[in-house]
């Protein structure tokens, strides 16, 4: 039996425990590992393992990972949980133990979803009483490679971009505010010099770290591993299906030990043959995929192609920042303005000047500004 359920008839009874953010940094077989835990004021939780998977856990699992993090043997666990919860102290260490192996099964299993979640029993994300964001999409540039085809190019908003200091200051911030995860895009993000020190800075904050690219820069070996080696955690790599080059870049990508979803918008130049993209990209091992259209005539191929995407495996994303703002995603929960359900809530959107939007290429309202407004203005208390 579930182990949530055993007690789940008797959580609604009993306070949360205090809100507030735990770390642990420990080792497993002489492999060291950090945790980070953050414990949402209704008793659900946000537990980051290694800077690269977030697990998004409901209050009794948070409680677990709370026990877990402060390194309370099972048995003082158990205690406190059986206690707490009027369970046998039998059934508590059973259930403690469960959740431990999990958690040392996440540890020693690499290429992670970075957004995982243990066995549990969940709500979704943006239904939560959410004190902080989950990810803030970090627009370093609006800058493309030359000779990018402008229907790929995003709306210029705005005409200055943040230096490497003030966007460290944006991370450090986010991270103190709670928000656990960083995505970097653009334009094309790798054409920032910096963009290997701003990644060093979210790991170095514990921050789970992701990348929207075209990929072709990293083809380039040498550039890829540094990337790595700073603490990117994961890539939403932008396909151009009909490009030998973007084949051989994602291939150069797949080759390495990291997370990566791949986007394709579907227009009606690659509709025909986003059957044989799939099946490729599949037989390449991919896990991943988020697909978009900007055309509403295209809906019944997209319904086919999501389909044909869940038969090969691929598992279909549609929580990630979208690479450009006339290409919206398909949302499949949206409020009457259009806007997934999710935006403002669980994830937010930096402009290269620091502006906040609630998504990307949703510029009807900006709520502030990083450099000048509190995070406090910008996101108010949801509790």
């Amino acid at each position: 039996m579930n182990i949530i359920n055993r007690i789940a008839d008797r959580f609604a009874k009993v306070t949360p425990l205090p809100a507030g953010i735990y770390h642990l940094q420990a080792t497993l077989d002489e492999t060291p590992y950090r945790l980070h835990l953050r414990l949402q004021r209704d008793g659900s939780g946000i537990l980051i393992v290694n800077a690269s998977t977030v697990l998004q856990l409901n209050p009794t699992a948070a409680e677990y990972a709370f026990h877990f993090v402060k390194g309370n043997s099972p048995e003082e666990a158990a205690k406190q949980i059986s206690a707490r919860y009027h369970v046998s102290k039998e059934t508590a260490v059973q259930d403690y133990n469960d959740f431990a192996e999990r958690i040392h099964t996440l540890i020693s299993t690499p290429d992670l979803d970075p957004v995982s979640f243990l066995d549990f029993e969940l709500t979704a994300p943006h239904s939560a009483d959410l004190t902080a964001p989950l990810r803030l999409d970090c627009a370093l540039t609006y800058r493309l490679p030359a000779a990018t085809e402008a229907e790929y190019a995003p709306t210029k908003r705005v005409n200055r971009e943040l230096t490497t200091e003030e966007w460290k200051k944006i991370l450090d911030g986010a991270w103190d505010f709670g928000i656990p995860q960083i995505t970097f895009t653009g334009g094309e993000a790798t054409l920032r010099d910096d963009l290997p020190y701003l990644i060093a800075e979210a790991e170095k904050n514990g921050q789970v770290c992701g990348l929207l690219t075209d990929g072709l820069k990293l083809q380039d070996k040498q550039y890829l591993s540094l990337l790595l080696q700073t603490g990117l955690d994961h890539i939403l790599f932008l396909l151009q299906p009909e490009s030998t080059e973007s084949w051989q870049a994602l291939e150069s990508i797949l080759a390495e030990d990291i997370f990566v979803t791949v986007h394709i918008t579907l227009h009606e130049e690659n509709v025909r043959t986003a059957e044989a993209t799939l099946e490729r990209l599949a037989k390449l091992g991919l896990k991943s995929i988020s697909l978009t259209t900007s055309d509403a005539s295209l809906q019944d191929a997209f319904a086919t192609l999501r389909n044909k995407a869940a038969e090969k495996g691929l598992t279909l994303r549609f929580d990630l920042p979208v690479p450009y703002s006339a290409h919206h995603p398909v949302a499949y929960e949206t409020h009457e303005d259009n806007l997934p359900e999710a935006a403002g809530k669980v994830w937010l959107y930096v402009e290269p000047d620091g502006d906040v939007l609630r998504a990307q290429g949703m510029p009807d309202f900006v709520l502030g500004n990083l450099l000048t407004d509190s995070w406090s203005k910008i996101y108010p208390s949801r509790g």
